[in-house]
């Protein structure tokens, strides 16, 4: 499963963000004016972000693409979801909790847990919640 996130406008600054923290290359970047049909979107919006996609570990691409205005898209950011991270170290899992919520708000800060995991929560600067779980022992 490969998650996909939408964002308005912000999509490219979002993605080279979570470049610097992933590291990798972009497998793919789209822009909307690349589309056939698109010729008459206003100006600000032929530059937005028609589809990107980075791997993030060898099982997982981050995906995401903005919202068009002028076509009726609307965006809502909530907490229904949140990206769960399944790092292999706890030194892993620092780097990923700290460098993804620089900027964000965090809703648990990382550390040990009862249930015997390194968790920790947070939302980044551009509104996507994450979850960073190093689990210390094999369930």
């Amino acid at each position: 499963m490969n998650p996909y996130l939408n964002f308005d406008g912000k999509t490219e600054e979002a993605f080279n963000f979570y470049k610097s923290v992933f590291g990798g290359e972009f497998l793919a970047v789209h822009r909307m004016s690349e589309a056939p049909g698109t010729e008459n979107l206003p100006e600000d919006e032929r530059n937005r972000i028609m589809h990107i996609s980075l791997p993030v570990d060898e099982h997982t691409v981050l995906m995401a693409s903005d919202i068009v205005p002028s076509m009726g898209h609307t965006l809502t950011e909530g907490n229904g979801v949140h990206i769960s991270l399944a790092p292999s170290s706890r030194e892993e899992a620092d780097k990923l909790f700290h460098g993804l919520s620089e900027g964000g708000k965090v809703e648990m800060p990382i550390g040990d847990t009862f249930w015997g995991a390194y968790f920790g929560s947070f939302k980044d600067r551009y509104g996507i919640y994450w979850m960073v779980n190093y689990q210390n022992q094999p369930q």
